[in-house]
């Protein structure tokens, strides 16, 4: 709570900001480990990957998205380090395009993908399709089909209609895919609701209370063509510790133990999910992924010699965990006003040239950001302000609190770390807004990945635009 104040609450300190947030004694300064690992400041001016931003804007404009190919690389290398006895797969709907596929491959990680458009980058990309994973609660015959032609190393089944539909593709003569069972174990992720994925009222999988998730494993093993690979939990996504795991670990591996027993099968494989946790903010403390690896191993350990049964071969999903910090978005700022609330407080709006059309996590999810000044130098006090967006909606915010220079004026530039997963997967074209480039930057050079969207691209499928 914040102190009392004689001229009312908005005047006390803190009034409008949340608790966790500090002022800085000097706002141009970066925090470390909110940043892809090449962040650095020169000078008052935000470089990464050895390229200045205020540069890369004025080769490729902004918004733009800014990845950080060494970082990506150097985190898909801790990941595939750390649990070197698992199967890693990158997570295709938190970033992808065919270069980064490109990158998941040559750093020795498999992929998932939960759309025929990721499987097809995918394939585009030249991926060894028998590392790939197919995820969806509601994938189409015509999915399911081009999937088991591909050979996809695995399709993970979510419904029993799945199932008919996955039966009667592979009843052709010699066709056979291997599948994994997806179930929910009944946690409670502490998450955003809309990510948590392991409780039971949701979409995805299939009860291990109620008993459907046995249901589904039997009718699997029945069915001629599907080659049965294991079960397969996730709890959610932005999780920092791995207590959630220890509790759907022993949920899952003793239905593991009951089909062995039951059934006769010895299933090979489990994935344990993942959706790990990065750093947003300064009150997000993600666990490296060593030490993930070291708690989630002695969990399976231990609940697999207490059921008395061999362990399985394990998967994992980091999630936004690689490519989530590996890539920050640059904006142009454009107008600076301060808004007089109720008790006479003020608050500074900062809007820039973007918004929720390449960033909708704050509008969906209330996420917290951080952003820095990234053009200059500035000598000025830091002073509380709310980044928002340009389009005509009252919650197109972006960083809802920033300490940021009391002058920051427009034309200045600003970077948001931690943009890489979801950002610009998610991106629209709201009030009609062009999506932002990705551009990779490494030794100093740019690349662009993903090019920015045109006025042409945008009018492409408006049928009486393209005709007339």
């Amino acid at each position: 709570m914040p102190h009392a104040h004689e001229a009312g609450w908005a005047h006390a300190d803190g009034a409008l900001r949340p608790s966790w947030l500090r002022q800085p004694e000097d706002p141009n300064q970066l925090v470390d480990h909110l940043w892809s690992t090449t962040a650095r400041k020169v000078e008052g001016r935000l470089e990464v990957g050895g390229v200045l931003l205020t540069d890369l804007v004025a080769e490729h404009g902004s918004p733009a998205y800014v990845l950080d190919e060494a970082d990506f690389r150097g985190r898909a290398r801790a990941f595939r380090d750390a649990f070197a006895a698992y199967d890693v797969f990158y997570a295709g709907k938190a970033f992808l395009c065919t270069t980064t596929a490109r990158w998941v491959a040559e750093e020795g990680l498999c992929l998932d993908v939960c759309s025929g458009g990721e499987l097809t980058v995918a394939e585009r990309a030249g991926f060894d399709m028998s590392r790939v994973g197919f995820h969806g609660n509601n994938k189409t015959p015509a999915e399911l089909r081009r999937a088991v032609e591909l050979g996809v190393g695995r399709i993970i089944v979510d419904s029993f209609v799945e199932i008919e539909r996955l039966a009667a593709i592979v009843a052709e003569p010699g066709a056979t895919t291997r599948v994994m069972v997806r179930v929910t174990a009944g946690v409670e992720a502490h998450t955003h609701e809309y990510i948590a994925t392991a409780h039971e009222d949701q979409k995805f999988g299939f009860s291990i209370t109620s008993g459907d998730a046995f249901e589904a494993v039997r009718r699997v093993q029945d069915a001629p063509g599907l080659e049965l690979l294991g079960l397969h939990s996730h709890i959610g996504s932005q999780i920092f510790d791995s207590s959630g795991f220890e509790v759907a670990a022993r949920r899952v591996l003793a239905l593991h133990a009951r089909v062995s027993e039951e059934l006769g099968v010895t299933l090979p494989e489990m994935d344990l999910g993942g959706g790990f946790g990065i750093a947003y903010t300064t009150q997000d403390d993600p666990a490296d992924p060593s030490q993930l690896a070291t708690e989630m191993t002695k969990i399976v350990e231990h609940e697999c010699r207490a059921l008395g049964i061999p362990q399985p071969r394990l998967s994992i999903e980091p999630g936004r965990a690689i490519v989530g910090p590996s890539m920050c978005t640059v904006y142009e700022v454009g107008t600076v006003k301060d808004v007089e609330l109720d008790g006479g407080a003020r608050r500074t709006y900062v809007s820039v040239d973007g918004g929720m059309s390449d960033n909708i996590r704050t509008a969906l999810y209330d996420a917290d950001y951080s952003c820095t000044l990234a053009s200059r130098a500035s000598d000025a006090p830091p002073k509380l302000s709310r980044v928002v967006g340009m389009h005509c909606e009252a919650g197109d915010i972006v960083v809802k609190d920033e300490f940021l220079p009391s002058d920051l004026a427009p034309g200045d530039l600003l970077a948001v770390p931690g943009t890489g997963a979801y950002c610009r997967s998610m991106a629209s074209n709201y009030n009609h807004a062009l999506r932002p480039p990705v551009v990779a930057v490494r030794d100093g050079a740019t690349r662009v990945v993903v090019r920015r969207e045109t006025v042409d691209d945008l009018l492409a499928t408006d049928v009486g635009a393209v005709s007339g």
